[in-house]
Formats: structure tokens, sequence, C-alpha cells
């Protein structure tokens, strides 16, 4: 009876019914003050037409919602991911007229998606491409720049040189690998090999990688937290995704500052957060720091590129996490890392 929940419907149905009902009551006292033959006839067809009209009523809207099932019943396949789900609309009609328009905008959205899914792919592609083509000549310039290194060494201003140039060259490096990895994200061909791993034995080593960069900016790392602390995760790149929010802290950290990586576990969720007393970010950018390519206009940071915050973004996505950052300016940042373990 789900054609009766319509309730326009129902009430057309209600008084139907109390029509027939009236007529009835009508009919029977009339006969009870004489009524001829013939008009009892008339009275009981009338009742039989009445009885009928209701189910010819009925039989119509069950047909018409049996319509409106299936149509739902299509949108709802597109909307899991069917793009074949079409409703069937061959009959005339205003209600059909609204399936065909539906049809229409399906199709154009399927357009519209096949259209953008071809550009991701050429986009990745693209990158793909020249990150590999300039692997090669990015190994060349290296070696080139350790000879004149070796060479300078007598040669003050040709050495200082040479170290700038070792550090742009180790950027475009940085930059190049990040790329090939938001681009190998995109096109979905990360297989996350997950295992057992202890959360305080991989902050340990993050620690260690970060030891002799800390120990000459004059900045400290601390951790924080339960030693037998267990999580099933692709070990390095989840290592990668904390190294990243770690090197952003220390980008934006003053001499002397401090690093704290804090984790934890709750009854349905494990959190790792990274938190720094730097400098901050603006208010405007906490929106777009996941953005890449992003630079604020607030940002004193001129050796970022933009891609650390959403490489790792991604990682901790495909390991079924998110993160979220909460900051202000001059009071530091913190950088909240969690996952279900439900």
């Amino acid at each position: 009876m789900k054609i009766l929940a319509n309730q326009k419907i129902k009430a057309l149905f209600c008084k139907i019914l109390l029509y027939i009902i009236g007529f009835s009551v009508f009919f029977i006292v009339f006969m009870q003050l004489g009524i001829t033959l013939a008009a009892l006839y008339i009275g009981i067809g009338a009742c039989v037409m009445g009885f009928l009209i209701i189910l010819a009523c009925y039989g119509y809207f069950k047909e018409q919602n049996e319509v409106m099932e299936k149509a739902v019943w299509q949108i709802r396949e597109y909307i899991s991911g069917s793009k074949d789900a079409r409703i069937e609309c061959y009959d005339e009609g205003e209600l059909y007229r609204l399936f065909h328009e539906v049809n229409s905008l399906v199709s154009i959205l399927n357009a519209h998606i096949e259209k953008e899914g071809k550009e991701k792919e050429f986009l990745r592609n693209t990158i793909s491409d020249i990150s590999h083509q300039l692997k090669t000549p990015l190994a060349a310039l290296n070696i080139y720049n350790g000879i004149l290194q070796g060479e300078a060494e007598n040669l003050p201003t040709i050495k200082e040189f040479a170290d700038l140039s070792e550090q742009e060259l180790e950027r475009i490096e940085t930059l190049v690998q990040n790329l090939l990895k938001i681009s190998k994200f995109d096109a979905g061909t990360i297989v996350m090999e997950r295992k057992t791993e202890n959360i305080s034995e991989m902050m340990e080593r993050i620690k260690k990688s970060f030891r002799f960069r800390a120990g000459q900016e004059e900045k400290e790392i601390i951790l924080s937290g339960d030693e037998s602390t267990d999580f099933v995760c692709d070990r390095n790149w989840l290592m990668e995704a904390v190294i990243n929010i770690v090197k952003n802290a220390l980008d934006h950290t003053e001499k002397g500052g401090f690093v704290w990586i804090e984790w934890k576990m709750s009854a349905s969720s494990l959190q790792i957060a990274i938190k720094d007393n730097g400098t901050g970010i603006h208010p405007e950018d906490l929106y777009y720091i996941f953005k890449r390519f992003y630079r604020s206009r607030y940002s004193k940071d001129t050796q970022g590129i933009g891609l650390g915050l959403p490489l790792a973004k991604s990682i901790i996505e495909a390991h079924g996490g998110s993160i979220a950052a909460d900051s202000g300016l001059g009071a530091g940042s913190a950088f909240y890392i969690n996952f279900p373990t439900l």
C-alpha cells in the first residue's frame, strides 16, 4: 500500500469512499420511504460503479507508483556508479517527459566525467613523463656540481656558488620525486603493503633522520607516546607522510625551537600529533595548506615547493585516515593525524 503514503492520493480515495458511503446512506433512507424497483437497481448500480472507480483509480496509481519506484531504483544505480543506468520513457505524458530530461542529464554528466577523466590521465602522464625525463640531466648535473666543488676548494667564490647550486639541485630533485609520488597516487597505482608496525620505533627513526639538521639549526625534536603502540600500516609511506610534516614544522620554526611528535591509541582510533612553537600559519592560509603548489603571500619561506603537505594528505587518506591543522600567527602549528582502528 505504498501508494497511500502519498497524502494527496490518500485524500482522493477517502473523498471517493465518503461519497459512496454518503450516497448509500441517502439511498437507504429513501428506500425506507418507499422506492420503486427501478430506483433500487439504479442505487445498486451507482454503488457498484463507485467501487469500480475506486478499483480503477487504485490500479492506475499503483502502476504509476511502480514506474516511479523503477525510476528511483535507476537513479540510485547511477549514484552508486552505474553509468549505464537509464529510466524507461517510451510512453507519452509529463512524467515520461521528466524521465527523458533526467536521462539527458545523466548523458551530459557521463560526458563531463569521461572528459575530466581523460584530462586527469593526460596530466598524470605528462607529469610522469616530465619527471622521468628530468632524472637523467639532474643526475648529470649533480656529478658536474660535485666535480666543481672538489676543484674549487681554494676558490671561495666558485665554492660558494657551487654549494648554492647543490641546494637548488636538491630542491629540484625533491620536487621531481614528489611529483612522481603524487602522480602515482592520482593514477591509483600505489599498493599499500600493510603490516603491524611499532609507532614508537617509527617515530624514533624519523627523529634520527632529522638529527643532523636539528643540531645544525639548534632545534629539538621531542617524542611522546606509549612505546608499545602498534598499528597496521605501510611503514615506508606512513613515515614519509610524518617526515613531510616534521620537515614543514622545522622549516617554520626559529633557532632554538621545538617540534613535538605525540601519539596515543584510543578504543577506536590512533592519533599522531606534530606540534611546533614556530611562526604559525596565517588564518587565511589554513584552508589552502593541503593544496598543491600553494604558496602563502604571508610566508617568508622561499624554499618550499608546496607538495610536502599535499603528499602527506594523500598518504594518510590512502590509509583511511584524515589530517587537520590548527594554528595561529606566532603561536605555532599543530597537525593532527587520525586513523580509525575498528
